[in-house]
């Protein structure tokens, strides 16, 4: 693994562009692989899939950066747009790019998990084939039960220890059970412990809680989905990001939620994303049960309110 990061590196850093390191879904670059590249500036180069996924996806971030129909406040949950531009790939050839923020960027040792949202990870008009793929996936994973899947995650421990990132594979098929305890180690002090069944979830109050915590921005995009008739987000993922460095000092964990991967968008024609809404508000119940049972926090009419002694 070594030699192949250093044979990547060697060349992408002609054009001063790197392999991102905090990536804990989708495509990975590699020898002969396409896979998303990151530049000191901020910005992160996604490769256009060659089939209309690619095309789609650049359709929706120019449908949706220019949507006045978008509130100014729900924009911050989605990375910036900057375009798309052909370039040397991670596999040394020509080829298309999205070209978003880098939302990892100006952290430090962030941590990182992805969520795909949506029981049914597939467009209307996605094919036989494709569908049978994506229904096999939902079924061996919590996406159908629960209306999401955790796709990856990676949790910082120490400059020492490094990070917790559990195999992909087997994050993607875990149970329900599996996955309210990936949400707890996700903010506990040692999410790597052998045999850890009970994590000290000591960065919840930090993290998930707090009125600019994550339960919070995943309320005020709840109360979006609500409403909005704009889009159906088919396959899309939501990130939760942090950093513990910052939590353990007493400052602000910096939490963030963001949106991504938007290739399988849609127009709502008038009718609410139910799809992702259901999982939005079945994510929410997760976080809400463990902020409850380890800080003493309810949430109440969509607000965050210590619970009554």
């Amino acid at each position: 693994m070594e030699k192949l990061y250093s044979y990547l590196q060697v060349c992408c850093d002609r054009d001063m562009l790197k392999i991102p390191d905090h990536q804990v879904a989708g495509h990975e670059a590699g020898v002969g692989k396409l896979g998303p590249l990151i530049d000191d500036s901020g910005r992160f180069y996604k490769p256009l899939q060659s089939d209309k996924r690619g095309s789609e996806e650049v359709a929706f971030y120019e449908s949706f950066s220019s949507n006045t129909e978008v509130p100014e406040h729900i924009r911050r949950f989605f990375p910036i747009f900057y375009g798309t531009k052909v370039m040397k790939a991670s596999t040394g050839s020509e080829h298309p790019h999205i070209v978003l923020q880098d939302i990892a960027s100006s952290r430090v040792n962030p941590s990182i998990m992805d969520i795909k949202i949506g029981a049914r990870t597939w467009a209307p008009e996605a094919s036989e084939a494709y569908v049978a793929k994506c229904l096999r996936k939902d079924r061996e994973s919590t996406s159908i039960p629960l209306g999401f899947r955790v796709s990856g995650l990676r949790v910082y421990i120490s400059d020492e220890s490094g990070f917790y990132k559990p195999d992909r594979d087997v994050v993607r098929k875990a149970s329900p059970a599996d996955v309210k305890l990936l949400l707890r180690k996700f903010i506990s002090s040692n999410p790597s412990a052998e045999m850890e069944t009970d994590p000290d979830c000591s960065l919840a109050s930090s993290v998930y809680g707090g009125p600019n915590g994550i339960l919070a921005q995943l309320l005020e995009l709840k109360a979006w989905f609500e409403d909005q008739t704009l889009y159906h987000f088919y396959a899309c993922s939501i990130l939760f990001m942090y950093e513990k460095g910052l939590a353990l000092k007493g400052a602000s964990s910096n939490a963030e939620v963001k949106l991504i991967d938007f290739a399988h968008v849609t127009e709502c024609q008038g009718i609410i994303d139910h799809n992702f809404l259901g999982g939005l508000c079945s994510l929410i119940k997760f976080i809400s049960d463990i902020l409850t049972e380890t800080t003493k926090l309810t949430v109440e009419n969509g607000q965050i309110e210590p619970e009554e002694s």
